[in-house]
């Protein structure tokens, strides 16, 4: 007798799926010591990170969640898809949860608060849960009224798929093109995809988790989000996190020149070239309040 899968029965299937995608990109990483090492792979996956991470701080995060600054539909059709190549799902799924965040950040009903749920939910454990498969389009009418937004989301495995494709592709092809390079596409899959990919999610994660429980607070918000150069420095920016949630709506997260903001200076080259614009940043009033904090603590 046939019978039709129930709802429940396909969000769970569509979250097995998911998790075990997740821990099979993670035990991918193991093959190194099957791939080896090469200076081009390490390279690649450096720069895979590099690029992957600006697209989701610079492209997921300041442009899709938040608004901080404009750009023409094809260059922000190029910030969904390499977002979408860190398989973190599509720019609807990934801003409506965050603006959901935002509102609610630190309160009972923030999706991946450490204060109520522990730093494993916070960090990992959200993102595999059934409770959080969808998007909420509610929060993101403004990009779900773009069609290749909504196709990239609905389709969000085809990015990060295509760049496997590519790297073993090209791995393929440079070991018998440039021998010399030492690399194969074995090698440059695991440590291009994988090795690249699991440093990422990690890397993108820690600022849900640990900057919500490790570093300083320049303001008295209302959440417990602090700021941290460490952080900063692994996800190009983000881990000025404490600045960012006093004013959600600045291009930057730094706020001073000794703040390093690799996100920012990314952003600003585009603007110099005319490729982004209208980068918002932080009113007066912001710094004036940063100054009577620092003052107070002297």
């Amino acid at each position: 007798m046939h019978h039709d899968r129930t709802p429940e029965d396909k969000i769970e299937l569509i979250n097995i799926l998911k998790q075990g995608t997740f821990w099979l990109i993670h035990l991918g990483c193991i093959a190194v010591i099957w791939a080896g090492f090469s200076w081009f792979a390490a390279v690649t996956c450096g720069v895979l990170y590099f690029v992957r991470m600006f697209a989701i701080t610079g492209g997921y995060h300041r442009y899709f969640a938040h608004k901080s600054y404009k750009t023409s539909r094809w260059f922000q059709f190029v910030l969904a898809y390499l977002g979408s190549m860190s398989a973190q799902k599509g720019p609807i799924w990934w801003a409506s949860h965050h603006r959901h965040h935002h509102k609610h950040s630190d309160l009972e009903d923030d999706i991946h608060s450490p204060r109520w749920n522990g730093i494993w939910w916070a960090h990992v454990g959200w993102v595999l849960s059934t409770q959080y498969i969808h998007a909420r389009p509610e929060l993101v009418k403004d990009l779900t009224r773009v069609p290749e937004l909504r196709l990239l989301d609905r389709n969000h495995l085809v990015a990060p798929v295509s760049l496997a494709a590519m790297l073993l592709a090209l791995g393929h092809w440079l070991a018998v093109a440039h021998p010399e390079l030492g690399t194969n596409a074995f090698q440059l899959f695991v440590w291009g995809f994988c090795i690249s990919t699991t440093l990422l999610y990690h890397g993108t994660f820690c600022i849900n988790s640990f900057t919500h429980l490790w570093g300083t607070r320049r303001f008295n918000t209302t959440d417990d989000s602090r700021n941290s150069l460490v952080f900063a420095l692994i996800t190009l920016g983000e881990g000025w996190h404490n600045n960012h949630h006093r004013y959600p709506g600045a291009e930057r997260q730094s706020m001073y020149w000794w703040e390093i903001d690799i996100s920012h200076y990314c952003l600003k080259l585009l603007s110099w070239c005319g490729i982004v614009w209208d980068l918002n940043v932080h009113p007066e009033r912001i710094y004036e309040e940063a100054h009577r904090g620092a003052a107070g603590v002297l």
